[in-house]
């Protein structure tokens, strides 16, 4: 029986193991899921990505976790937090594998974690940002209550992405 610290009607959030490297390679190495984030991805990268993960969760309390559909126990993605402006206003982000794609899953899921960040973590305010042409992600994070705040260059991409921002 898997053991989820956080669930929505549809989906199961736990936190990462060593364990789950192939979980975590085949989502961060699919070309459709980071194509517009720098990737595909390398084993050595996701390895090293998945320990950033883990030590964020040690440190800090908040990681890209790993979902699962309730139904199934499927890998659907990751959704989570991650450390960005300050303490206080960490980055959420999901990505999720193409054939959870058009669900309402990443709204859901997202809107989860929004929940804890201000209700367990007592977080200022969310950051959250995109791809320029990612207008499915765009239309999310304006659902979720995000409002445009800036541009800034993000390196993988080497363009300047739009950031958003959401407080209680």
């Amino acid at each position: 029986m898997v053991s989820y610290f956080l669930r929505t009607a549809r989906l199961g959030f736990r936190h990462w193991s060593e364990s789950d490297f192939e979980l975590v390679y085949a989502l961060w190495s699919n070309a459709e899921v980071t194509r517009l984030i720098g990737g595909p991805f390398s084993r050595q990268w996701v390895e090293k990505r998945l320990a950033r993960e883990m030590a964020n969760q040690t440190a800090l309390g908040i990681q890209y976790w790993p979902i699962f559909l309730l139904e199934s126990n499927e890998h659907v993605g990751v959704c989570g937090l991650r450390p960005h402006l300050e303490d206080d206003v960490p980055a959420l982000g999901y990505h999720l594998l193409p054939q959870f794609w058009g669900r309402g899953l990443a709204t859901e899921a997202s809107r989860a974690v929004i929940d804890y960040a201000f209700d367990t973590r007592h977080v200022r305010a969310l950051f959250a940002g995109h791809h320029p042409d990612n207008v499915r992600s765009k239309r999310t994070l304006e659902r979720l209550g995000f409002e445009y705040w800036r541009h800034d260059l993000y390196p993988p991409t080497g363009l300047q992405h739009p950031g958003y921002l959401l407080t209680q």
